[in-house]
């Protein structure tokens, strides 16, 4: 998709702005610049130096140039919609440019939105509308031909979607056929296909996986599944468990962030000790497809010295008894074997 794009971050921009920082990292679309208020006059660069870079602007209306569309980069707590990003997109539409949201508020229901498209040639793009006909998993996904590799996690935003990118790209570079099966809105937007597991109807979340699994498991040597918050968050673990018991996978990676000891958002649910998670996520997938937990990844963003890192990612991998590193940081190491 060789669009030219707007990418809409304001006050969140880099440390909350995951879908942001995931188009500007594996996107193939040019980012014309990032709303944020906050960090006006700035480049990317500035913060993220290891992705695609562009100015930060203040507003819609300080973009130069022509632009094919605004993505909205941000996706709080329950995907609302904060009205202060309304002149943006009501400026982005009259432009005429298309608006990319991962939100659970669908710009397309929003009336002023939908008059505005229809008035200006532009398209609202929903990504976390699930298509029709979804249905329940029929425990099929082990049928496939491909090995199938599903990220899990000790928490929401501790590094899935990357550890998914990463680990995909570092097969294809190894040589195996590999393909990353979406279920997050930032995975979709990157890939341009997938199902947004968590607005899937939660009878239907395992199909929605399964449905994708069973698409592309004969075309493939290999697919990841991009994960989902986490079996203990006490407000996203049903997705966690529909995407591993619809994927059916054949090995899991855990993902985690150094130094995280609570649930983000949720202070008062402490992270419980990496072993618990590894008997967690293998003897709930069990009972469907057995599934071991073979690697680690760990998100070592918040460590600032190197050597730190690195005893963090030994320390990791010792408790997993598995490989482990910081695929950012560090690169694959044995990830690629371990889950092959």
């Amino acid at each position: 998709m060789n669009e030219r794009v707007v990418i809409l971050a304001h006050e969140k921009f880099p440390g909350r702005s995951k879908t942001a920082n995931g188009v500007l990292r594996y996107g193939d679309r040019d980012v014309a610049a990032v709303l944020d208020r906050d960090h006006a006059g700035e480049r990317v660069a500035d913060h993220l130096p290891d992705v695609q870079d562009a100015p930060i602007v203040a507003s819609f209306g300080d973009v130069d140039g022509d632009v094919d569309a605004l993505v909205i980069g941000v996706a709080p707590i329950g995907g609302g919609f904060d009205e202060s990003w309304r002149p943006d997109v009501r400026a982005a539409l009259e432009a005429g440019c298309d608006v990319v949201s991962g939100l659970h508020y669908f710009l397309r229901d929003d009336e002023e939105f939908a008059t505005l498209a229809a008035e200006h040639g532009a398209e609202l793009r929903d990504v976390r509308r699930p298509h029709e006909g979804l249905t329940v998993a029929e425990g099929r996904a082990d049928e496939v031909d491909a090995d199938v590799v599903c990220t899990v996690g000790t928490d929401c935003s501790v590094g899935k979607m990357t550890a998914t990118m990463e680990l995909a790209e570092a097969a294809a570079d190894a040589g195996v056929d590999a393909c990353v099966v979406p279920t997050g809105q930032t995975g979709i937007m990157i890939e341009g296909w997938g199902n947004p597991v968590d607005r899937v109807v939660a009878d239907f979340a395992a199909g929605a996986v399964e449905e994708m699994v069973l698409e592309k498991g004969d075309d493939h040597d290999l697919l990841v599944v991009e994960g989902q918050g986490s079996v203990v968050h006490p407000a996203y673990s049903p997705v966690t468990l529909g995407i591993l018991h619809g994927a059916m996978p054949d090995r899991l990676v855990l993902c985690h962030e150094a130094g995280r000891d609570a649930i983000h958002g949720y202070e008062d649910t402490a992270i419980p000790p990496i072993p618990e998670y590894v008997d967690l996520y293998e003897s709930l997938a069990a009972p469907v497809h057995d599934a071991d937990v073979v690697a680690g990844a760990l998100n070592t963003s918040g460590i600032d010295d190197d050597a730190a890192a690195r005893d963090a990612v030994d320390d990791f991998a010792a408790t997993l008894d598995a490989p482990a590193t910081d695929l950012l940081r560090f690169g694959p190491g044995g990830l690629v074997e371990a889950v092959r």
